[in-house]
């Protein structure tokens, strides 16, 4: 009976699935992202119920969150595996997350701003230059068809920056290639429009006048002759899909860079920035709902400081 009694849900348990559902209905956080706060939020209340049984929402001081934390640095996952700095983090970031909405909803609880993230692992941005992006694009065959849908993949990811969730939803209707614009819903059911190139929109135009088919999504799995008895939902590629066919190319471009979908939209904010275009200006393109995140990118892009060292630098010699 005491193991029963162990396994009922605590007050935290019960204001985490109402912190939750908060997250999908009233910010329409995706199904991944729930599942992962779930996790992470999940992690720390077994822990709670394990270490402090009597804790209340209270009684959680700075000294519980620092021993939380040597619990997740010191945490191993099958074959003595720990778990990474940046995965950490991701813990403690819920966990803010979780603390904040308590404050918000009137409960007591420590201020989530006492908590501090892990300091991340020094990781270097992959981003392409603009000869290998060059190189890139010209890698898949345009005289097929499933090479001119590639193409205008390609096109449209250096174009617009998408996130490849993002790519994978468009549908024809919604892209406007007289005005070379669309509108997206990202991450937390941000809206922004996006614009696409001259030459993305025109290598979208030829894909699409290749198209005989009535069905909604922009990016199909080629149909071959079926087009009557296919449902053309199941026909729209899919994330990982998209993932293969860059990589694929990626590949036969033969570029130092192991580069992904992700690695085009660093690529399309470094182009923007190097060329001049303001920090704000990238971040509402990019659709990230802080300035610190886009901020990432400055450091590669900042060209008065480029100036600075070629002008200055070993001069003496």
């Amino acid at each position: 009976m005491v193991a029963d009694k162990e396994k009922l849900p605590t007050e935290i348990d019960r204001l985490i699935e109402r912190f939750l559902e908060d997250l999908e209905v009233g910010r329409n956080y995706s199904p991944l992202t729930l599942r992962n706060y779930r996790h992470y939020l999940g992690r720390f209340s077994s822990w709670l119920r394990k270490n402090f049984p009597k804790a209340t929402l209270s009684s959680i001081n700075l000294e519980i969150i620092k021993r939380y934390r040597i619990f997740l640095a010191r945490f191993t996952i099958p074959n003595d595996i720990t778990l990474s700095r940046s995965t950490q983090s991701y813990h403690v970031i819920a966990l803010r997350s979780f603390f904040k909405w308590l404050v918000k909803n009137d409960y007591r609880i420590i201020a989530p701003e006492k908590i501090d993230l892990p300091k991340g692992e020094s990781r270097s941005l992959k981003f392409l230059t603009t000869d290998q992006i060059a190189r890139l694009l010209a890698q898949p065959k345009i005289s097929d068809p499933r090479g001119l849908r590639d193409k205008a993949i390609l096109e449209t990811l250096f174009s617009t920056g998408l996130r490849v969730s993002e790519l994978v939803k468009l549908n024809r209707d919604q892209i406007d290639l007289k005005r070379r614009e669309f509108g997206v819903v990202g991450k937390g059911g941000r809206a922004r429009v996006v614009f696409l190139s001259p030459t993305a929109a025109k290598w979208l135009r030829k894909y699409l006048s290749l198209r005989v088919d009535s069905w909604k999504p922009l990016f199909i799995r080629w149909p071959g002759k079926n087009l009557r008895i296919v449902d053309g939902e199941k026909m729209r590629l899919s994330v990982r899909s998209i993932q293969r066919i860059v990589k694929r190319y990626v590949r036969k471009a033969k570029l130092p860079i192991d580069a992904t979908v992700h690695t085009l939209r660093h690529s399309f904010a470094t182009d923007l920035l190097m060329a001049g275009a303001d920090i704000r200006s990238v971040q509402e393109m990019l659709g990230h709902k802080n300035i610190a995140t886009t901020q990432i990118y400055t450091h590669v892009t900042n060209r008065r400081l480029r100036q600075v060292h070629e002008t200055f630098h070993r001069k003496g010699e």
